[in-house]
């Protein structure tokens, strides 16, 4: 087991696909609060909410969780962590998993997984998981980011491009890896973050992790050790839930 992690969910209001989802209802309960009560499982020594929404913030307050209200204004919810980090005066090395608010169903080991990961490495400044893509189908939407890494289980990039690609046609089933949007973050690394100048890779491909990599930063990756269930990003996917959490 890894040294004590804290866990951060990052919960906006707003959403451009979906608008006010932390707070949409799911078996009888707002989505934030299941995503809350999953981080619990994981035996975190702090959970807390971040957000930028007093609606939501006493939502979570009335279900016995904590919360820190950041500015609305954070680019990203990596800048949201930072705030949020900086204000607690968390020691610069204690270990940070960011889990979407919007993700009810991570497993509670890969919360674990991806927090000891970080810790296996002191000279890393974050660490994510990835799965094995089912299809070719997967391999080319661009809407799946895959990732490529070294014999050492360092990240090489990530794309949304079809990588790694083979000359002789075909795809790489064994070596397609999907990218599951699941963080751990060193403290000293969330606070520097906010320095990073925006990375040109980072622009062309729309993927802020690309950031890291190109100001240098070791981003350790490893296979998730369950599946990991699709976040609620649409109406679609939140009536998925709706269904499977009421049956």
């Amino acid at each position: 087991m890894t040294e004590s992690f804290h866990i951060i969910i990052p919960a906006r209001i707003g959403s451009s696909r979906l608008p006010r989802k932390a707070l949409a209802e799911i078996a009888g309960r707002p989505l934030v609060l299941h995503t809350l009560e999953r981080a619990r499982q994981a035996g975190a020594a702090s959970v807390c909410v971040a957000t930028d929404s007093e609606e939501i913030a006493d939502v979570v307050r009335a279900d016995g969780g904590e919360v820190i209200l950041t500015r609305a204004d954070h680019p990203s919810g990596t800048d949201r962590l930072a705030e949020v980090v900086t204000r607690r005066r968390l020691d610069d090395q204690a270990i940070v998993v960011n889990l979407q608010g919007d993700e009810p169903g991570m497993p509670a080991a890969c919360l674990h997984q991806v927090a000891e990961l970080l810790a296996s490495d002191p000279q890393a400044q974050m660490s994510t998981l990835w799965r094995g893509l089912d299809s070719e189908a997967q391999w080319r939407d661009p809407n799946v980011v895959k990732l490529v890494a070294d014999r050492h289980q360092r990240a090489l990039y990530f794309s949304r491009a079809p990588i790694p690609h083979l000359r002789d046609g075909g795809w790489p089933r064994a070596q397609a890896c999907r990218h599951i949007g699941l963080y751990a973050y060193r403290v000293a690394a969330l606070k520097a973050w906010q320095g990073l100048p925006e990375a040109e890779l980072e622009k062309l491909e729309s993927l802020e992790q690309l950031r890291a990599l190109a100001a240098g930063w070791r981003i350790l990756v490893a296979e998730a050790c369950q599946s990991i269930p699709v976040g609620v990003d649409t109406h679609e996917d939140l009536a998925r839930l709706r269904v499977e959490l009421d049956s």
